[in-house]
């Protein structure tokens, strides 16, 4: 215990791998890896009682990038596995980072389940509308026109996926935007969705400079939400449904208590355990 009360305090720098990133020179997930830092020495988290968890996707590098426990999984199954991980180690603070085609495409079904679930781990997905790891194909949340494709060469002609809304109706019990050139900004909400209990869904607009260059004109298009956040879903829905993707700041805090593992089921499990080792 005295040892525990004597060791310095961490800092944002601590939390960080001597591995360093591979993301394009001007990438947002740059900023977002810094924000996910900092929230952690924010919340005085010691490393040992960390995890962050992750799919496929350049987004998807940040579990190797930082000095806690981590996870490098399948496309699409970060959410399964993060949930997994939290309902046997409750202790733990569990973040899944990754992007808008692993979240909402190759995972979008363990996403609506995360959401209706709520067991109490984080979520930041950051967005940039495109697949950049595999040079630039139209994602999820890629506008309809956008033609920068070859493979969409008229653009996609479907409707945006809208994952904040989706979000809300299935469940998710905290809903927040943000900006990666905003790191401060970014840093603060993921310590608030850590601390809200329950599924906590934060969406980076994180830009691509290399297959969306326009994307830098995200900077002069984000606001903060003229707002204040509400805990009542219908308010929180129709914001939601007629939101421009450019608002900012916590949207819904919601009041689910998180879902946790009966204890019935812990003690029972832990009883077979040990009457298999019984002699």
């Amino acid at each position: 215990m005295d040892a525990l009360l004597d060791a310095p305090r961490l800092g944002p720098k601590d939390y960080k791998s001597d591995y360093k990133p591979v993301w394009c020179p001007g990438c947002g997930d740059y900023s977002v890896l810094s924000s996910v830092t900092k929230a952690l020495a924010e919340l005085e988290v010691p490393r040992e009682q960390a995890a962050v968890i992750s799919g496929i996707g350049c987004s998807s590098r940040i579990p190797a990038y930082t000095s806690v426990y981590g996870f490098h999984g399948v496309h699409g199954r970060a959410l399964a596995l993060a949930t997994g991980l939290k309902l046997a180690r409750p202790d733990l603070t569990v973040l899944v980072t990754g992007g808008d085609g692993d979240g909402f495409s190759i995972g979008g079904n363990h996403f609506l389940h995360a959401c209706r679930r709520n067991v109490d781990i984080t979520y930041i997905v950051m967005d940039n509308q495109v697949y950049g790891m595999t040079k630039g194909q139209a994602s999820p949340t890629t506008a309809s026109e956008w033609s920068g494709s070859k493979l969409t060469p008229y653009g996609t002609g479907v409707s945006p996926f809208q994952p904040l809304a989706v979000a809300l109706s299935a469940g998710a019990n905290f809903i927040a935007r943000s900006f990666s050139g905003d790191p401060n900004e970014v840093a603060r909400l993921i310590v608030e969705a850590v601390r809200h209990p329950g599924f906590s869904f934060l969406q980076i607009l994180s830009p691509c400079v290399t297959f969306r260059p326009e994307q830098r004109g995200w900077k002069d298009a984000v606001r903060p939400a003229p707002i204040e956040p509400t805990s009542d879903p219908a308010v929180a829905g129709k914001r939601l449904m007629s939101d421009d993707g450019f608002n900012t700041g916590i949207l819904y805090l919601g009041n689910r208590p998180a879902y946790e593992t009966p204890m019935e089921a812990k003690t029972s499990r832990l009883a077979k355990i040990e009457n298999a080792f019984s002699l």
